[in-house]
């Protein structure tokens, strides 16, 4: 039995049911949504009209799934998990039916739900999270009314992706966020340059300011953002705040959650301490393999290996999930935003002693048509040279180098052994030395202190 119906949830429906035929294995899903196997990274290029059609963000449709015998029930809650008794509790949410279904085996995929804040105005139509393809169409219907400015609230990776969404859409547009650069997620130096390209896009920020309420008109719809910078005019509302993991059917069921709020699991994703239930995706914390901490990094890359690994041991295999080194990437507009590994203040949290370098380079040799420039952000661990995080600003060509950091950091690399890559060259690809090894040698020649 499958909570979710999205990118883990069927992953682990689709490998198991790949491993083990109809007659070995009975596979039900529930999702309280209306679609399957969706890409909700998706969901903000199309509201900006980028990807043209919902139903090119959907990967296999619920008919899809049936025929390969998975009874998908969608617009079908799960309100109760009964563990004693190996059973669910589900609610019909069309006609309000209720039924209690038994499981040999449990996949928990429920997902994460988007931060909105219990303040005056943010529960009213027009304020919009953003985390389903049912939020993005009615976000779509708010865009139909007559608007012309959005504000919205949050400065991180959605925060600057619905930015981009509500330019493209014509709208002028203002985030509010309360730290002192957008994308939390950098080092300040390395947000800064983010604020610094929305600005030169028309996109008013406002740091350092926290919302307190939305004011309505007499339609009970958004007239502005209240926030201890002052009034924010606005005819549509988009929370950037952030997503939590949906865990409290969970929680109410008994099954142990991490300090963020999400399921911890083993590394075959197993909940720990009870037999049969598994978990994944944007509800469980990963392990982060550079700081060997515990953490919730909501991505659909890091769902689909859940649901990879739970099918596969369902279906009688074995596979693992190792972790994860924290990489990350998004834009908004023409700017490219990537990190992996950690930041200042993680690694400080982690106990390391660690030294930085920050170059800027190009995406090209800087003589050849199109070379775009890039700032790149190395952290390294003091003594070792073992690197330690990577964070990149720049334009088209800078985000996917992140990727050679990536695999350093799995693979435990010193800054030393990067500059010594043997990585790609030609001039239309790259300068003779790579960005990420500019950093790199710039780090490793540092003196030691």
């Amino acid at each position: 039995m499958v909570i979710g119906a999205d990118a883990a949830g069927m992953s682990a429906a689709s490998q198991a049911r790949r491993r083990r035929g109809p007659d070995e294995l009975r596979i039900t899903a529930f999702d309280r949504g209306g679609f399957s196997s969706y890409s909700a990274c998706g969901i903000p290029y199309w509201v900006g009209g980028e990807v043209a059609e919902r139903a090119s963000l959907i990967a296999r449709t619920p008919q899809e799934h049936r025929r390969r015998d998975i009874d998908l029930r969608l617009r079908t809650e799960v309100t109760e998990i009964d563990l004693d008794r190996r059973r669910v509790r589900s609610r019909e949410l069309d006609g309000g039916t209720e039924r209690w279904t038994g499981f040999d085996q449990l996949v928990v995929a429920t997902g994460a739900v988007p931060l909105r804040p219990a303040l005056p105005g943010f529960d009213a139509p027009g304020v919009h999270g953003v985390q389903t393809l049912d939020d993005g169409g009615a976000l779509l219907a708010t865009l139909e009314h007559d608007c012309h400015r959005a504000v919205v609230v949050g400065g991180g990776y959605i925060g600057v992706e619905m930015a981009e969404a509500m330019v493209r859409r014509g709208l002028r547009v203002t985030v509010v966020h309360r730290s002192a650069e957008p994308m939390g997620t950098l080092d300040p130096d390395m947000g800064r340059l983010v604020r610094t390209a929305m600005e030169g896009m028309g996109i008013e920020v406002v740091p350092g300011a926290e919302a307190r309420a939305v004011r309505l008109g007499p339609d009970g719809r958004p007239r502005a953002v209240v926030s201890t910078a002052g009034e924010h005019p606005a005819d549509v509302v988009v929370l950037g705040l952030g997503v939590r993991p949906h865990t409290e059917l969970a929680e109410a069921a008994g099954l142990p959650l991490g300090a963020s709020g999400g399921l911890r699991t083993t590394p075959e994703m197993r909940v720990p301490g009870v037999d049969g239930v598994w978990a994944g995706g944007d509800c469980v914390e990963v392990l982060n393999t550079v700081s060997g901490r515990y953490q919730h990094i909501p991505l659909g890359t890091h769902a689909n290996k859940h649901g990879l690994v739970i099918g596969t041991n369902i279906g009688g295999g074995r596979a693992s999930f190792p972790g994860v080194v924290g990489t990350a990437v998004s834009k908004v507009c023409s700017v490219e935003i990537a990190r992996t590994g950690l930041r200042g203040r993680e690694a400080d949290a982690a106990g390391l002693d660690w030294e930085s370098a920050v170059i800027e380079s190009t995406s090209r040799a800087g003589y050849y048509p199109g070379a775009a420039p890039m700032t790149v952000k190395m952290l390294a661990e003091r003594g070792s040279g073992r690197l330690l995080g990577v964070q990149i600003v720049g334009e088209e060509g800078a985000a996917k180098r992140v990727d050679v950091a990536a695999v350093a950091l799995t693979a435990g690399m010193t800054v030393s052994q990067i500059v010594s890559l043997d990585l790609g060259y030609a001039p239309p690809f790259a300068p003779v030395w790579d960005p990420v090894q500019v950093a790199a040698r710039k780090l490793a020649s540092q003196p030691a202190r």
